[in-house]
C-alpha cells in the first residue's frame, strides 16, 4: 500500500525519493505517531511536502489512496458526536411546508431575532421553527430549511443562509493543472498585444541578411522576444457555492497563467470587500487591502472576477452583509470603485446561463458590470475576450 502510496503521489507531478520513503518508514516503525490514519496523514505530509502549493495534490492523492481504511485503528472506541447522531432525526419537509416558511425580508430584524434566541435558549434544540437547532425552520442553526436564515455550524443544504459562523478552509487553485482542451487557450488568446521588450535575445532573421547584404561580412542583429503585453488582474471567488465549479475554474486559471505573462491574481468570497488574499490558508491573517490594489495596479490592467454571484442580496447592498465578517461598506460599493477604476472589466460566471435570470444578487452584480458577465463556456470567453480588447 505504501509503495502505490508514493507511486501516486509521483503521477500526481509530487517529487517523492527512494530516501523519504524510508525515513517515512522508519519513524513508522520507532513508534514516533499514533497507529491512526490521521496521524500517518501528518507524518507523511510533512516528510514529503516541501512545497506548501502541493499540499491540497497531496491531500486528493492521499484521499484516493486510503478511502474506506478506518481512521481509528488501535485508539480504542470513539465517542460519537451527539451532532452526528441528531441528524439522523432530520426532517425531510414537503414543498407545502417549505412555502409556508416566509422570508425575513429585513436585514437588521433577522439578526435582532437571532440575538433574542441566544438570550433565552439555554439547551441544546432539534426541531422546530423558532429555537436555534437542527434539522427544523428556524432562520438559526443549520441542517433544515429556511428561505433566510443565519447557519451556525454544520453543512449546508440549500445555500440560502445570509450568515455562516463557522471558520471554513478553503483550498488554493492549482495553476498546474493540465487543461482537457486546448480551446480554453484559444479564447484566451483574442486578448493579446504584442510588445517587443526586455533583452535581446531573439535572432531577428530579416535584420541580419539586410545587415550583411550591406557591410559585406556577417552581420548578426538580435531583438527582444515578442511578448503578450496585456496586463491583467484576476480574481478568484472560493468556497460555498463555488466547489462544484473548481476544476473548470482551474482549468481557466491554468489557460491564462500561460497566456498571459503580466498576470496577477487574487481570492475573495462571494463578493469583493475591503480585502481580498493570495493564499486561502492565510485568509485570516493575510489580507490585503483592496485599496491598496487600487492604487498598486494602474488603469491599463484588465479586470477578471471569476464568480457564481450567487448569495444572499444582502452581500451586495447592505453593510455587514457579507456572510463571514462585518463589512463596513456594501460590496455594490466595493465593485463599484473596481469598474471605474480599471474600465476594461469583465465577470465570468460558471453558473449556466439559464440559471441566472433566478438569482436575484446575480442580476444586480450583472447591473454592476453593465451587463459584462459573460458565462464560462468557449462562446462566453470569446465574448469576454472581446470586450476587454476594446480601447477604452
Amino acid at each position: 500500500m505504501f509503495h502505490s502510496f508514493v507511486d501516486a503521489l509521483r503521477t500526481a507531478g509530487i517529487a517523492v525519493s527512494i530516501r523519504e520513503h524510508l525515513v517515512l518508514l522508519e519513524a513508522i516503525e520507532r513508534g514516533v505517531i499514533d497507529r491512526t490514519l490521521d496521524s500517518f496523514y501528518h507524518l507523511a505530509r510533512t516528510t514529503f511536502i516541501k512545497d506548501e502549493s502541493l499540499i491540497d495534490r497531496f491531500d486528493r492523492v492521499f484521499g484516493q489512496a486510503f478511502a474506506g481504511i478506518d481512521g481509528t485503528a488501535g485508539v480504542g472506541p470513539v465517542p460519537l458526536p451527539d451532532e452526528w447522531l441528531r441528524r439522523i432525526a432530520e426532517r425531510y419537509l414537503s414543498p407545502e411546508d417549505m412555502a409556508k416558511v416566509a422570508a425575513t425580508g429585513d436585514w437588521n430584524a433577522l439578526m435582532d431575532r437571532l440575538r433574542q434566541r441566544l438570550a433565552e435558549q439555554h439547551e441544546r434544540h432539534e426541531g422546530g421553527s423558532k429555537w436555534i437547532g437542527t434539522g427544523g425552520t428556524s432562520p438559526f442553526g443549520h441542517g433544515g430549511y429556511n428561505p433566510e436564515g443565519v447557519r451556525i455550524g454544520g453543512e449546508s443544504r440549500h445555500r440560502r443562509a445570509v450568515k455562516v459562523w463557522e471558520q471554513r478552509e478553503f483550498r488554493n487553485l492549482d495553476n498546474a493543472r493540465e487543461l482537457g482542451t486546448r480551446n480554453l487557450k484559444v479564447a484566451l488568446r483574442r486578448l493579446r498585444r504584442f510588445a517587443r521588450e526586455g533583452a535581446a535575445d531573439e535572432l531577428d532573421l530579416d535584420a541580419t541578411i539586410a545587415g550583411t547584404a550591406r557591410r559585406g561580412f556577417l552581420d548578426v542583429a538580435m531583438r527582444p522576444e515578442r511578448r503578450n503585453a496585456v496586463k491583467l488582474l484576476l480574481f478568484l471567488d472560493v468556497g460555498g457555492s463555488m466547489d462544484p465549479f473548481v476544476e473548470q475554474v482551474e482549468e481557466l486559471f491554468s489557460a491564462a497563467t500561460a497566456e498571459f505573462r503580466h498576470l496577477d491574481f487574487f481570492y475573495f468570497h462571494n463578493c469583493i470587500y475591503e480585502g481580498v488574499w493570495r493564499d486561502n490558508r492565510r485568509r485570516w491573517t493575510e489580507q490585503i487591502a483592496t485599496a491598496d490594489l487600487l492604487r498598486t495596479y494602474g488603469p491599463d490592467y484588465r479586470l477578471v472576477v471569476v464568480g457564481d454571484a450567487a448569495m444572499s442580496p444582502y452581500e451586495v447592498l447592505q453593510p455587514g452583509g457579507s456572510v463571514e465578517h462585518a463589512n463596513a461598506e456594501a460590496g455594490a460599493v466595493w465593485l463599484q470603485r473596481l469598474t471605474a477604476h480599471w474600465r476594461s472589466a469583465a465577470w465570468i460566471n460558471p453558473t449556466p446561463l439559464d440559471h441566472w435570470q433566478w438569482s436575484h444578487s446575480t442580476q444586480l452584480i450583472r447591473d454592476l458590470f453593465a451587463d459584462r458577465m459573460y458565462p464560462l463556456t468557449l462562446d462566453g470567453l470569446d465574448a469576454a475576450m472581446r470586450e476587454l480588447s476594446r480601447r477604452r
